[in-house]
């Protein structure tokens, strides 16, 4: 399997996000001149992007939006149905569990886990917080395929440790630090005080 850089899969949801717009607007075909304007990059990129994968739509007629959107869905998973489990019951935790375009785009969050006692047994929509005590028994029991860590930093790589000795090979982290991988695991750092931070320099810097 050739290897395909990270900035190329973002791109691929960043097209199929606009595609979904296009459908919406009973678009039937789109240029990659349309989708390059549309993401801020050149039609040439999105060629070479979609090169990779294989031969998309036809010269001079373009892209079927809805054809391409399914062939995009295909390539990025989403034609699939993943478990998801959300370690930390906070404000992150709780919004994560309420974003309703999780299970549109088949992530099934079926698990939310808390090491605070008092957050254990509530209920955030139809879920009940579990406790972090119980971790590789329920990952392992709930078929987790995809964690999302959002907890204090101090803690973010020992629960991290936990869920890929449970066997997750995926994970999303919310948590203020960057969590260590291991060979065959995904680790997505999402750091929010790091891409305000570069906002501020540029701001900064005008």
């Amino acid at each position: 399997m050739k290897k395909i850089s990270e900035s190329t899969i973002r791109r691929l949801s960043k097209y199929y996000r606009s595609l979904e717009q296009l459908i919406e607007r009973n678009t039937d075909t789109v240029s990659s001149d349309q989708l390059a304007e549309m993401d801020g990059i050149t039609s040439a990129q999105v060629r070479k992007d979609l090169s990779f994968f294989g031969t998309f739509g036809k010269r001079g007629l373009g892209y079927n939006t809805k054809a391409l959107k399914e062939q995009l869905g295909e390539i990025l998973g989403l034609d699939k149905r993943w478990r998801v489990a959300i370690v930390g019951a906070g404000n992150i935790g709780r919004a994560l569990v309420n974003y309703g375009e999780f299970k549109k785009q088949g992530f099934n969050v079926c698990l939310i886990m808390d090491s605070d006692h008092s957050k254990v047994g509530e209920k955030i929509l139809d879920l009940e917080v579990k406790s972090t005590d119980d971790l590789s028994e329920l990952v392992q029991a709930e078929n987790i395929d995809i964690a999302i860590i959002a907890i204090p930093s101090d803690a973010a790589q020992r629960v991290s440790d936990e869920l890929m000795d449970a066997g997750i090979r995926a994970i999303l982290n919310f948590a203020p630090i960057s969590i260590k991988s291991r060979p065959n695991v995904m680790v997505k750092n999402e750091n929010t005080a790091i891409e305000i931070e570069a906002l501020s320099y540029f701001l900064s810097k005008r």
